[in-house]
């Protein structure tokens, strides 16, 4: 599918697209404007205020928005990595295939928000540059281009997270072309989390991290295997033990709660995704 297509599709939905793309930048350049001036809680409210106010309809607005919010996400993962290989000297073992690894990941990051930008055009928001982020996230990872360990358990938190946000939106895009596209970047937001779990776990000059390559029950029993207390949030439902109101734990001999909560993966929320992606946008 390319960006015509994409644009087509919302189209039958809102004819009147083109003549709308000069007012929803503007709004989304209010929404920026404002995010710097309103608590994080705040802000899905506000978001939702300023496309309504765009848009005038619920289709296009839920389309837009989760586009945008993808594309938030896409440039906290590609500036997070980028910097990793062209500003951190010495932070990726030289000389290993841990280098191509992550500059291979980096790359896909930056078609992910290059291919949204050209499908929100002019409705996009407001290119976010590293300058934008903190991925210190406030000292909790004052370490993280410094101490590879600490990076490696960054990233699996950035992906982890990708992945659960991309599914958390399906509902949405349901029925839309667009849902193809997400669907094409959730499943590399997959990969790239087995990868840097095998990275972790020692594969490509990892840590030696007892992880696995999917979600399973960290050492204090929830679903946050990372072994990073600050990335909770991440994690929270993925530790539960029944799918479409069937109880899955003692379902057949052997399956325990981990195997339950390996088994399937669990959305996150709007609100929740943007909770945990504010601890690394700067305020």
């Amino acid at each position: 599918m390319n960006i015509v297509n994409i644009l087509e599709e919302i189209e039958k939905v809102d004819g009147e697209i083109y003549e709308r793309l000069s007012p929803r930048r503007a709004a989304m350049k209010d929404f920026f404007d404002m995010g710097k001036k309103i608590t994080l809680a705040a802000m899905p409210l506000a978001l939702g205020s300023l496309f309504q106010k765009a848009y005038g309809q619920s289709t296009p607005t839920d389309v837009t928005g989760v586009l945008n919010y993808a594309l938030t996400l896409e440039y906290l993962e590609y500036h997070f990595y980028n910097h990793a290989v062209v500003a951190a000297p010495g932070l990726i073992p030289a000389g290993t295939p841990a280098v191509g690894a992550i500059t291979t990941i980096r790359n896909h990051e930056k078609a992910h928000v290059d291919l949204l930008k050209g499908a929100l055009g002019t409705a996009a928001i407001k290119e976010l540059a590293y300058a934008d982020f903190d991925f210190t996230a406030g000292g909790a990872f004052a370490d993280v281009y410094t101490n590879y360990q600490t990076f490696l358990a960054v990233a699996q938190a950035f992906e982890d997270t990708g992945v659960r946000a991309y599914k958390g939106q399906a509902a949405v895009l349901k029925g839309n072309n667009v849902l193809t596209v997400a669907l094409q970047i959730h499943s590399v937001e997959a990969r790239h989390a087995a990868h840097i779990r095998f990275m972790r776990s020692g594969g490509l000059n990892g840590g030696g991290v007892a992880i696995k390559p999917w979600i399973s029950l960290g050492a204090s029993g929830g679903a946050n295997d990372s072994g990073v207390p600050a990335v909770d949030p991440v994690y929270a439902g993925e530790d539960t033990e029944a799918q479409a109101g069937i109880t899955i734990t003692g379902i057949a001999s052997g399956v325990d709660k981990k195997k339950a909560v390996e088994s399937f993966d669990e959305p996150l929320t709007s609100t929740a995704v943007l909770d945990i992606a504010g601890l690394f946008l700067k305020k």
